[in-house]
C-alpha cells in the first residue's frame, strides 16, 4: 500500500510547498499539488520558506503566517523572536558539521538543524493533514508514505546528509527505515516532469506534437532557476523513457536573490548608507513588504514602480527634501510617493545572475553534445527578462522552453521520482571517489610511506580509486573492493573516503585530494588473523552515496549512508 503513496516535499530558498499521490501506482494519476495563501487572498503553488520562533527558540509559525505575522509585530517584539528567511542558502557550498549555527533576522542566532527540522515538520503535519482532509477524514501516518525531499544538484554531499538527518529530526523518516525518504535533485525532478508535457505544456512555439519521453535520443538542458541556486543538469532519453545525464550538474549561487540583493543596494544608493542602515535595523516588517512588491514587478520586462513605504520616506525627508536623493542617480525618479526605476536600470539588477547562467550553459555547448532544447524551470523562469535573454542567447541553436507554471515542475516531477527512482538511469559521478588502503611494500612505493607491524612491511596512505570523475555510473549499480585487515587482532575498521577532481592520484594526502566521509565495520571473528576478508559494496550511482561493508567470516554486514559532515 505505502509504496504508491507518495509526499514530495519541495524545500526551496524562497518557497516551499509539497505535492502528493495517493492513487495506486497503475493509475499513474498527475499529483496532487497544495496551495497556500487563501486566508491572504492569495493562491499560490508554494508558501515563503520563512520560519518564526518565540524568545525559548520554540516552534512558532511557518510561511505566509510567519513572514505576516512577523511584518506586524512592533519592533521591541521582533527583536525579541526568531525570524528566519532563505536560511536554505546556509548549507551552499560548505562543509557541514551539526553545530552550524545560523543568523536570524535581528542577528540572534540558532542550530541550523534545528530550524531546518522544525520548518520540515510544519510541512510533514500539514501534508498528513491535507490529504486526511481530502480522503474522508482518513488518519495518516508518516510511515504510510514514501517522502521525497527535493535538494539543489550543485550542493555538496554533506548537504544531503544535512537535509535527511533534519528530516529525520522532523519525523518525516525513521532511522530504521530510512528508504521511505528518497532524495530528489531539484533539475532532475524537473526533467522528469517536463520529459512527460505536450508540446502546448510550454510557453514558446514548439511545433513538434511527441513528448520529449516519446523522442529517444533526445538530448536537452534544465536549467532549475531558483531563488538561490541556479542548478543545471544535461539529459538524454533513452528507449522508455528513463533518462541518462551527459554532463555533471553545474551552477551558481546566482539565482533571483541575487536581483533582489541588487535591488536592496541600489535603495542604500539613493537613500544613503546611514539613512537607509537605520530603516533596515528599525523597520525590518515594512522592508519586507517591499521587497515583496519588488519580487512581483521584476517578473515584467519594463519599467518597475515600488510604493515608498512610510518610514523610509519620514527617515529620508528628515535629511532633505526627498527628491535631492534621487539627483545623485541614474535609473531612479521619485513620482508622488513612489520609487519608479527604469527597464534598463532593472535589467542591470539581472546582469551578474545572467552572465553566470550563460557561462555555465556555453560551457556545456562547448562539449560537442547535440542539444536540441533549454527548458527553464524553477520560480526565477518566471522572469521574462530571463527568459528573453537565455533565448537571445542560445536560440540560434536551440529551442528554449519554459513549462506554464514553472514553479510546479519540481514538486511533481519529485513524486513522480518517488515512483520510479530509476527514471534518471544514468548519472555522471561528479568526482574521483576512493578510499584509503594500507598494500604490502613494494619498490615502486614511496620510501616515507613505509611502515610495519608484526605482519610486516606496508605502505600506507594509497588512494585506492573506486569510480573516476565524469563516469558513467548507473543508478543501482554497485562497486566493490576486497580487503584483509593488516593486524591480526584486529575487531573493526575504520573505511576513510576521498574525493578529488584529479583521474588518477596515487595517495590520498596528495593535492587535490579531500576527506569526506568515514565508516566503521566490525570484523568480530579473528581465528584466521590477517587472512580475512572484508567486502565493501558501494553504490554511487544513486542521489546519495551508499555502502555496504560485509566482513565475510562473521557474516556481519554494516549498510550505512556513509557520514559527509564533520564532527
Amino acid at each position: 500500500m505505502g509504496d504508491s503513496f507518495i509526499i514530495a516535499i519541495d524545500f526551496g530558498t524562497a518557497y516551499s510547498g509539497y505535492a502528493y499521490s495517493v492513487s495506486p501506482r497503475e493509475a499513474q494519476a498527475e499529483p496532487i499539488l497544495k496551495t497556500w495563501g487563501k486566508k491572504y487572498g492569495l493562491d499560490t503553488p508554494k508558501t515563503p520558506t520563512c520560519i518564526l520562533f518565540d524568545e525559548k527558540e520554540e516552534f512558532y509559525k511557518f510561511g505566509y503566517d510567519a513572514k505576516m505575522t512577523y511584518l506586524k509585530m512592533k519592533d521591541t517584539e521582533a527583536k525579541e523572536k526568531y525570524f528566519f528567511e532563505n536560511f536554505k542558502m546556509s548549507l551552499y557550498g560548505k562543509q557541514l558539521n551539526r553545530n552550524l549555527v545560523i543568523p536570524a533576522a535581528n542577528g540572534k542566532s540558532m542550530n541550523a538543524l534545528k530550524v531546518f527540522a522544525a520548518a520540515l515538520c510544519y510541512l510533514k503535519e500539514d501534508a498528513l493533514k491535507t490529504i486526511g482532509e481530502h480522503t474522508a477524514g482518513r488518519k495518516f501516518l508518516s510511515s504510510d508514505f514514501t517522502w521525497v525531499l527535493t535538494v539543489p544538484a550543485i550542493w555538496d554531499i554533506s548537504a544531503k546528509q544535512f537535509m535527511r538527518e533534519a528530516a529525520t529530526e522532523a519525523g518525516i523518516v525513521s532511522t530504521e527505515e530510512p528508504n521511505r525518504l528518497v532524495i530528489a535533485l531539484e533539475p532532475e525532478a524537473a526533467s522528469v516532469w517536463c520529459k512527460k508535457l505536450p508540446a502546448d505544456g510550454f510557453i514558446a512555439e514548439n511545433q513538434n506534437n511527441n513528448t520529449l519521453e516519446e523522442s529517444p535520443g533526445t538530448q536537452y538542458i534544465v536549467v532549475d532557476c531558483g531563488g538561490g541556486t541556479v542548478d543545471i543538469t544535461v539529459h538524454e532519453v533513452l528507449g522508455g523513457g528513463a533518462l541518462k545525464q551527459l554532463h555533471k550538474a553545474c551552477g551558481n549561487n546566482m539565482g533571483g536573490q541575487i536581483v533582489d540583493e541588487k535591488f536592496k543596494d541600489f535603495l542604500k544608493e539613493i537613500f544613503s548608507d546611514d539613512v537607509w542602515d537605520e530603516y533596515e535595523t528599525n523597520y525590518p516588517g515594512e522592508l519586507q513588504r517591499m521587497m515583496y512588491d519588488f519580487s512581483v514587478v521584476k517578473q515584467e520586462d519594463d519599467d518597475a514602480r515600488i510604493t515608498c513605504p512610510f518610514n523610509l520616506t519620514e527617515l529620508a525627508r528628515k535629511r532633505q527634501d526627498i527628491e535631492m536623493f534621487f539627483k545623485q542617480v541614474q535609473g531612479a525618479s521619485w513620482e508622488q510617493g513612489r520609487i519608479k526605476i527604469s527597464r534598463e536600470k532593472m535589467k542591470s539588477f539581472f546582469d551578474e545572475s545572467l552572465v553566470k547562467i550563460t557561462n555555465n550553459l556555453r560551457q556545456i555547448f562547448k562539449k560537442g553534445l547535440k542539444i536540441q532544447y533549454i527548458l527553464l524551470v524553477g520560480g526565477f523562469a518566471s522572469s521574462e527578462l530571463l527568459r528573453r535573454y537565455i533565448t537571445s542567447q542560445f536560440g540560434g541553436q536551440c529551442t528554449v522552453l519554459c513549462p506554464y507554471r514553472a514553479q510546479e515542475a519540481i514538486v511533481k516531477g519529485a513524486v513522480m521520482f518517488g515512483r520510479n527512482p530509476a527514471v534518471v538511469a544514468i548519472r555522471k559521478s561528479g568526482f574521483t571517489y576512493g578510499i584509503d588502503i594500507w598494500e604490502k611494500f613494494e619498490s615502486k612505493h614511496k620510501a616515507e610511506k613505509k611502515t610495519s607491524n608484526k605482519e610486516g612491511e606496508w605502505c600506507k596512505d594509497i588512494f585506492k580509486k573506486l569510480v573516476e570523475i565524469d563516469e558513467d555510473v548507473g543508478w543501482d549499480e554497485t562497486r566493490e573492493h576486497t580487503f584483509c585487515p593488516v593486524e591480526a587482532d584486529q575487531t573493526s575498521v575504520t573505511i576513510e573516503f576521498y574525493r578529488t577532481e584529479r583521474k588518477n592520484p596515487m595517495y590520498v594526502d596528495e593535492w587535490g585530494l579531500e576527506l569526506v566521509g568515514s565508516v566503521d565495520v566490525s570484523m568480530p571473528c579473528t581465528e584466521r588473523g590477517i587472512n580475512r576478508d572484508i567486502k565493501l559494496e558501494i553504490k554511487f550511482g544513486a542521489t546519495e552515496i551508499e555502502a555496504t561493508a560485509t566482513d565475510i567470516d562473521s557474516q556481519s554486514t554494516s549498510t550505512t549512508k556513509i557520514d559527509f559532515m564533520t564532527k
